[in-house]
C-alpha cells in the first residue's frame, strides 16, 4: 500500500511541472482572416467607387420609398395569406381517399410549383388577351383590364404560386402527426374537419411553422418581381426615382436597406412564434 501511494504521488510531481498548451487550429485562423480581408476589400470597395453616399442618406425615408415599404407589406400579407389557404386545401385534397381530389391537387402543385413566379404574374396580368371579359354574360361583365390591376395580378400570381409549395409543407405536417391521433379522434366520433380542426392542425404547426415562416420573408423579397407589372412596392419607387436622376446604385441600396430591416424584423417574429409553437416538444426532450 506504502509503496502503491509513494508511486503515484512520484507520478503526480513528475507532471506538475508541465504546461498545458492549447491546440493550435492553423487552418482555421487563416480561413478567418482570408474572410475578413475579403469583407474588409468589399467595405473598401463600396467606400472608394463611384457611389454618393449622400443619395443614400436623401431617399432612405423618401415618402415614395416609405410608401413602396407599405405596398410590399400589404402584397405578402395578401399573397400569403392566399399562399396558406390554398395551401392547407390542397393539402386536404392530396391525402384525402377521393382519387379525383387527389389528382387535382396533385396537378395544381404540379403546374404552379413548375412554372416561374414572374411567369405567372405576366400571365395574370394580361389576361385580358384571353378572357377580354369577366362575369356572366347577359347578368354582369366587367373588362378584364379594369379588374386585373397590377396588385390583384401580382396577389393571384404570387399567392397562387405560393400556395403550391405551402400545401407541401402542410402535408408533412399532417403526416407527421401520429396515426393513433387520427384513429383516437374518429373513436369518439369526431368528423373529419373537426379532427383537423381540434386535433391535427395544433400539433402538425410545430413542424409547418418554420417553413413556412422562411417562405413569408422570401416572399417580402419575392414581390419585388411585381415592379416587372408596374405595382408600387419599393423597388418599382426606387426605379422611377433612378429612371430620373440616373443614381441607380444609391436607389439599389436604398431598397435594399429596407428589405434588409422587414426581413430582420420577421426573423425575430418568426423566432418567437417557433418557439410559442415548440413549447411541447421541448418538454418532451427534457423529460426524456
Amino acid at each position: 500500500m506504502t509503496g502503491t501511494a509513494s508511486a503515484g504521488e512520484t507520478g503526480k510531481y513528475e507532471i506538475a511541472h508541465l504546461t498545458l498548451v492549447p491546440k493550435r487550429h492553423v487552418g482555421r485562423t487563416i480561413s478567418a482572416a482570408a474572410v475578413l480581408l475579403l469583407i474588409a476589400a468589399l467595405i473598401r470597395a463600396f467606400s472608394v467607387g463611384q457611389i454618393e453616399w449622400g443619395y443614400v442618406g436623401q431617399f432612405l425615408f423618401a415618402p415614395v420609398i416609405i410608401a413602396g415599404i407599405g405596398n410590399t407589406l400589404v402584397m405578402t400579407v395578401a399573397a400569403m395569406a392566399l399562399g396558406i389557404v390554398l395551401g392547407v386545401l390542397i393539402a386536404i385534397m392530396r391525402i384525402s381517399g377521393n382519387p379525383v381530389l387527389s389528382s387535382i391537387a396533385v396537378g395544381y402543385v404540379w403546374i404552379f410549383r413548375g412554372a416561374p413566379a414572374l411567369v405567372q404574374l405576366m400571365l395574370w396580368f394580361n389576361l385580358a388577351l384571353i378572357f377580354p371579359t369577366l362575369g356572366i354574360p347577359g347578368l354582369f361583365e366587367w373588362r378584364t383590364v379594369d379588374v386585373m390591376t397590377p396588385f390583384v395580378a401580382a396577389m393571384l400570381g404570387l399567392g397562387i404560386s405560393q400556395g403550391a409549395y405551402t400545401s407541401e409543407v402542410v402535408r408533412s405536417g399532417l403526416l407527421s402527426v401520429d396515426s393513433g391521433q387520427y384513429e383516437a379522434a374518429k373513436s369518439i366520433g369526431m368528423t373529419h374537419m373537426k379532427m383537423l380542426r381540434r386535433i391535427v392542425l395544433p400539433q402538425a404547426m410545430r413542424v409547418m411553422v418554420p417553413p413556412i415562416g422562411n417562405e413569408v420573408i422570401g416572399m417580402v423579397k419575392l414581390t419585388s418581381l411585381a415592379s416587372v407589372i408596374q405595382y408600387s412596392e419599393v423597388l418599382h419607387n426606387a426605379q422611377v426615382i433612378y429612371y430620373a436622376n440616373a443614381r441607380v446604385l444609391e436607389l439599389l441600396l436604398v431598397a435594399s436597406f429596407w428589405y434588409l430591416v422587414v426581413v430582420s424584423v420577421l426573423s425575430i417574429g418568426q423566432h418567437y412564434v417557433e418557439r410559442y409553437f415548440g413549447r411541447g416538444s421541448k418538454s418532451i426532450t427534457a423529460a426524456a
